[in-house]
């Protein structure tokens, strides 16, 4: 799904079961603390920039409307996150397959050697390790923990795991179409949700990679892993993290090309396939290899994935 079907996120369904049949829902039950109404209505979606990776489908630019819709402001915290297990005693998909892949750069030098040599990696994409007890808790490993980062968005959570978030917030996760149309914050066809310029003035807008992917990250912007969700500035809708920090997963399915024909009023996807739509790239995106924190930018995962780098954000629908 990129240039080279590189991306900073690895791929492959862990159980090798079929997805469960879930159909889309309107959500009104939801608390809207915390969120912003959006007004929708038309707004050109998707680019013809050849910045892109056509194999992506980021294009044509089409004309799309979406109704209007409650955003979370942020990404889902850690914090949120917890509150959601300690209520229900959710387990998530890692923590039931017992591994998560975490990035070479948070492993111990002597157990990155280990996983190495014992093949626990992605042929191709080696900075990726499938490490034992990683979860949303442990995001480095067993050994580590959350404390301290109850303000960073929460990771190691697949598809399914936002899905069940989100029924027991009283919300969803949102189309693709919503996404974009809350990134762009009202500006038209910009290449990123601030404006065409990636660092105006220098200045960093966004959680996103400096340095040389993978072996050196510079930190130019003050992390090389997560960040607090409100670290930088809001776009004009009022929305943190639309581009960078961790990606988001989508309620739609992944196809490159059915929205070049598919439905333009409230799209939700097609309505078969086996991986779901991520969007806004990650602390790992770099220009070099994965330019994905562009507006009008996607990939995909398999729902049961799990990485150090993919959250959510719910949205709800207004009653």
């Amino acid at each position: 799904m990129s240039e080279n079907g590189r991306c900073c996120t690895p791929g492959g369904t862990r159980c090798g079961c079929p997805e469960k049949e879930v159909p889309f829902q309107r959500v009104i039950s939801g608390s809207t603390r915390g969120m912003r109404r959006l007004p929708g209505g038309a707004f050109l979606m998707g680019t013809n920039d050849r910045i892109g990776f056509p194999a992506d489908g980021e294009g044509p630019v089409r004309e799309v409307v979406v109704a209007p819709f409650w955003i979370d402001e942020t990404l889902v915290t850690n914090g949120q996150f917890a509150e959601f297990v300690q209520a229900t005693g959710y387990r998530t998909d890692a923590e039931k397959f017992g591994w998560s892949y975490v990035f070479h750069l948070f492993v111990d030098e002597r157990e990155r050697r280990r996983l190495y040599v014992t093949g626990k990696y992605i042929p191709g994409l080696e900075w990726w390790l499938a490490v034992e007890g990683a979860s949303w808790a442990h995001p480095e490993g067993p050994e580590s923990t959350v404390a301290g980062r109850m303000d960073h968005p929460v990771v190691h959570v697949s598809w399914r795991d936002a899905q069940a978030y989100c029924a027991w917030a009283g919300k969803r996760l949102p189309t693709e179409a919503e996404f974009e149309y809350a990134a762009r914050g009202g500006l038209v066809q910009k290449r990123y949700a601030w404006g065409d310029e990636l660092t105006p003035g220098g200045k960093h807008m966004c959680n996103i990679w400096q340095g040389r992917f993978p072996i050196e990250n510079l930190a130019e912007d003050g992390f090389v892993g997560t960040s607090p969700v409100r670290t930088y500035e809001p776009n004009r809708f009022g929305l943190y993290d639309m581009a960078g920090n961790v990606w988001e997963w989508m309620f739609d399915r992944w196809s490159p090309d059915y929205h070049g024909t598919g439905p333009r009023q409230n799209p939700i996807g097609p309505p078969v396939g086996t991986m779901r739509v991520i969007r806004g790239g990650s602390y790992l995106c770099h220009h070099s290899y994965c330019n994905r924190y562009r507006v009008a930018a996607r990939t995909a995962n398999t729902p049961d994935s799990s990485t150090g780098n993919i959250g959510f954000r719910c949205v709800r629908d207004v009653a």
